[in-house]
């Protein structure tokens, strides 16, 4: 079933049909540059945007259906952007490196195991000095509906042997069914 289970049965939460906030920030204050790809891109907001600026951007799914809507929209929109199905957990299969790569909403969905995994297979897909931006839930978010809820030191945990941590502030993370937002982190992490 799963996210693609999610995305035939029409429009999920987590597609807001816009770039995320904090994306759009970063971009504009030059954060975000170079060759980028977008983990779990879903419908291609983000990596649409980015595009949309002037970067090569590179959007991955393992959702077939999520890929497809983005690549008719880069087609309408005449984007250079790119959609792949592809499984994060082994993005070494794409054969390219990154400058920056983006997660909005895909790290909170792995297992404990799945995240050891998902960070060997980002080192591997980003160059050394690369930067990797994660906005996901925090555990400050109240009640229990949407994803797992993540803490700094889970993060930090995950990232520690080969990333140096530049940032981490509590930000907000849009999605729909949850009024003004999700509460979230937004870490911004180097590849060693």
């Amino acid at each position: 079933m799963g996210f693609e289970w999610a995305y035939q049965n029409g429009v999920p939460p987590w597609d807001i049909r816009r770039p995320q906030p904090a994306i759009l920030r970063l971009a504009e204050q030059g954060l975000i540059a170079g060759d980028v790809i977008d983990v779990g891109c879903g419908t291609g907001e983000n990596a649409l945007y980015l595009a949309s600026r002037g970067l090569e951007v590179v959007g991955v799914d393992a959702a077939p259906t999520a890929v497809a809507r983005a690549q008719e929209k880069a087609r309408l929109q005449g984007s250079g952007a790119t959609f792949l199905v592809a499984d994060a957990l082994e993005l070494q299969t794409l054969g390219r490196t990154f400058d920056v790569a983006i997660d909005c909403g895909l790290f909170h969905t792995f297992s404990d195991a799945d995240r050891t995994r998902f960070e060997r297979s980002l080192h591997r897909t980003l160059r050394a000095g690369a930067r990797y931006v994660l906005l996901c839930f925090s555990e400050h978010q109240p009640g229990d509906l949407g994803p797992r809820r993540v803490t700094q030191a889970e993060i930090r945990a995950t990232f520690g042997t080969a990333w140096t941590v530049d940032s981490f502030v509590a930000d907000r993370f849009a999605a729909q069914l949850l009024g003004d937002g999700a509460e979230a982190w937004l870490a911004l992490l180097t590849r060693i």
